[in-house]
């Protein structure tokens, strides 16, 4: 990696494994900037949504991720000037972003804007491709699994933190497709990147991962 690139560590995984919760907090202890790649897809597909746009229509959804109006600060996250920090956590636009997320020319045109977050004093970045695609150089790189009933649990504890209404039989059910159309896709598919350390949270608290990958950290020599 050139000396003149900000230090990143990725953080990937499927759906609900705890890699939002456990980026965050990394981010925080390092003092390091957060991207929560995730978002972009969110906020794009709730974009389109609101635009009525067809989810099958990969060159009027790649235009939109290209310049639909995005903005992270203060914890926030923003589509033009309104607070949409809330609205991208709602299961449709959950299901819309998984949709969206599978085209090439969708991805293409996040890519920028992701590595834009690189910038001193260094990164944590948490999605699906960061170790793999977005930043295959990477000082540390890994890749968080939970088992399916574990993520359907803590997904309905999330929505109904939220006040939304959760059903744990549907939640499991959705999670296991959008794993199954997360891995199959053709580009970028969800996958460790092979120098990842892979950590299983089903069983350990988002602290007592932060923990082992702060150990990780240490270890490297990454942000401290």
């Amino acid at each position: 990696m050139s000396s003149a690139l900000a230090p990143v560590i990725t953080i990937d995984g499927p759906t609900a494994s705890g890699k939002g919760t456990v980026a965050k907090a990394l981010a925080r202890q390092l003092g390091f900037h957060y991207l929560d790649s995730g978002a972009l897809y969110r906020i794009t597909a709730l974009a389109a949504l609101r635009d009525g746009l067809d989810l099958t229509d990969q060159g009027a959804l790649a235009a939109l991720a290209r310049s639909v109006e995005i903005d992270f600060s203060a914890g926030r996250v923003r589509l033009g000037e309104e607070d949409v920090s809330q609205a991208i956590r709602r299961e449709e636009v959950g299901k819309a972003a998984s949709t969206v997320a599978v085209y090439p020319e969708v991805r293409a045109g996040l890519v920028a804007r992701q590595l834009a977050f690189r910038t001193p004093p260094g990164l944590v970045a948490d999605g699906r491709d960061m170790g793999t695609v977005i930043f295959p150089d990477a000082q540390l790189k890994v890749f968080l699994v939970a088992s399916a009933e574990a993520r359907a649990e803590r997904r309905s504890k999330q929505l109904m933190e939220n006040g939304n209404f959760a059903n744990i039989t549907t939640l499991l059910q959705d999670l296991r497709e959008r794993d199954r159309r997360d891995s199959e896709r053709v580009t970028s598919p969800l996958v460790a990147a092979r120098d990842a350390v892979v950590i299983d949270s089903s069983y350990h608290s988002a602290a007592e991962v932060v923990e082992r990958i702060m150990a990780l950290a240490r270890e490297r020599g990454v942000g401290l």
